[in-house]
Formats: C-alpha cells, sequence, structure tokens
C-alpha cells in the first residue's frame, strides 16, 4: 500500500482527497505549500508538513524521508506568486531558469517531471474523488434560457481556445460578448471584472484545457465561485461535464437555488446536442 504525499493548495479539495484515501495507504502524508492550506487538512492525515513553494529541495527530501511513493497534487496555487517576492531556493531557481516560458502547464509539467526523476507516481487528481466529477444536465432548479443557451456555447468555445493556449479556463460572456478572459488573476477577479462590466445576467463559462492533464489544474468550482457571481449578479454557470470537480454539490446547488442561478454541466461533441430544454447546443 505504501505512504501517499498530497501535496496541497488552497481550498477543500485536499482535505477531501485525504478522507478518500483513508485505508487505501499505510500512511497518508499532508504537505501544505501555501500558508492559506486548509488548516483541517493535519487532522485528517498520518503526518502533516508546512513547507514553502519554493522551497524544492526541502520538499523532494521531505518526501524522500517519509517514505512517500505516490503523490497528488491538489488545491489551488496562484501563479502570481512568482511576482511577490516568494522566497525560492537554488534548485527551485535553476528550475525556473531552464523555462521556456513561465504558463500554467510549463510550470506544472516541469514540477511533475521532477517528481518524477525523485522516483515518485504522480496520480490524476481525480482518482479517489470521482463523485466530485460533474454529471452531465442542469443542476439547478432554474433552466437557462434560450440566449443564456447561446451564451453557453459562445463561451464554451472561447473557453476551450483560451485553455489550448494555456491562458485560463475560465470567460464571463454576456450577449455573445466576452467581457472577461480569465488569467494569472484567477477565476474570482476574472467573474468580478466581467459582471461589473455586464451589469447583470452574465454567464460564466469553466472548462478542462482541450489536451486537459488530469494530474494537476483539473478545473473545480465552489461555494467561492458562486459568491463571486451573486456580487455581480451574474446568472448562469456552465462547466464541463466529466472534467470539472464540485465541491459540496449539494450545498452548491442549494445556494444557486437561493439566488435563482442556473448551474449546468455539459459536453461538446461533433454534433448538435439537445439540451434539457431542447435548446440545441
Amino acid at each position: 500500500m505504501g505512504t501517499l504525499g498530497i501535496i496541497a493548495g488552497f481550498g477543500r479539495l485536499p482535505v477531501l482527497v485525504a478522507r478518500a484515501v483513508r485505508g487505501k495507504y499505510d500512511r497518508v502524508v499532508g504537505i501544505g505549500v501555501l500558508e492559506s492550506v486548509d488548516t483541517e487538512l493535519s487532522s485528517v492525515v498520518d503526518a502533516y508538513h508546512a513547507i514553502n513553494i519554493g522551497q524544492l529541495s526541502v520538499l523532494l527530501e521531505t518526501l524522500r524521508q517519509e517514505n512517500i511513493t505516490e503523490v497528488i497534487l491538489i488545491g489551488k496555487v496562484n501563479k502570481d506568486l512568482l511576482f511577490q517576492g516568494i522566497r525560492l531556493d537554488d534548485r527551485m531557481r535553476a528550475l525556473l531558469s531552464q523555462l521556456p516560458d513561465h504558463s500554467d502547464d510549463t510550470l506544472m509539467l516541469a514540477f511533475v517531471s521532477t517528481l518524477l526523476s525523485a522516483g515518485l507516481k504522480v496520480l490524476d487528481q481525480a482518482d479517489y474523488i470521482p463523485a466530485l466529477l460533474a454529471t452531465e444536465g442542469v443542476l439547478s432548479a432554474r433552466q437557462p434560457s434560450a440566449e443564456e443557451w447561446r451564451d453557453i456555447e459562445f463561451g464554451f468555445a472561447m473557453a476551450k481556445e483560451i485553455g489550448r493556449l494555456d491562458i485560463g479556463q475560465t470567460i464571463v460572456v454576456k450577449q455573445s460578448a466576452v467581457l472577461a478572459v480569465e488569467a494569472i488573476e484567477g477565476t474570482d477577479a476574472a467573474i468580478h471584472r466581467g459582471g461589473q462590466l455586464g451589469k447583470t445576467g452574465a454567464v460564466v463559462v469553466k472548462v478542462a484545457k482541450p489536451l486537459q492533464d488530469l494530474r494537476f489544474d483539473l478545473p473545480s468550482v465552489g461555494s467561492q465561485t458562486l459568491q463571486s457571481m451573486i456580487d455581480v449578479d451574474a446568472k448562469v454557470l456552465a462547466v464541463e461535464a466529466g472534467k470539472t470537480l464540485l465541491v459540496d454539490r449539494e450545498a452548491l446547488v442549494k445556494m444557486a437555488d437561493e439566488h435563482n442561478i442556473a448551474i449546468v454541466a455539459i459536453k461538446r461533441d461533433s454534433g448538435n446536442r439537445e439540451s434539457g430544454n431542447g435548446t440545441k447546443l
């Protein structure tokens, strides 16, 4: 069974993974790489270490000392840390200096490659939390209107394109116009910016990248995403079915229903598809 390492960023997902793997490994070790890691994580693992994400040598040595054989990378780590004076050790500086750019995939693939070189297996993020993956359909009480379905279709295509370019995963649209594109600022900031421009009734679309690496950066939405939409009176959240993690789906849908927000999970294929209300996608 061995020892599993959970390399954790911000949010509830690391805690949910830690709970899900109980009994499946001899030991589970949590490694929080940010100060904002959920404090509950330390109480649901066998050992816990707080290591600054810039201290790559310390991280690798800790993995070795704990006899960790497999790792899951889970939780949000914002790339803007690169511009906030984060303390980097020599090994992390050397790694970053060798990269052609600092796009999300470039950074994460380099980190994964370093872990693989250390003899570790990097697991797919959803391996132990498949129940969190969004299932296809309208999840909320409210169905999107015909105009909102058109915005979902438009936004889905746009979001896939920014994903292909490795810019972000979220786009905010209204009346088939792009209001905001997520980049380094993150989902919530993009929603606030786009929602303020659209005034009311914006549609938020979040998708996986066309060539999504399942070991990292799967799109996820939770109560904070919905709260950002409520702040700017956005009215539809569309995600990609089977490739988006919903954190506490029941509470998320209840929150959406209370604010008359539609949540839909869609799949896009080569042909037209009927949506839940008969609208062609």
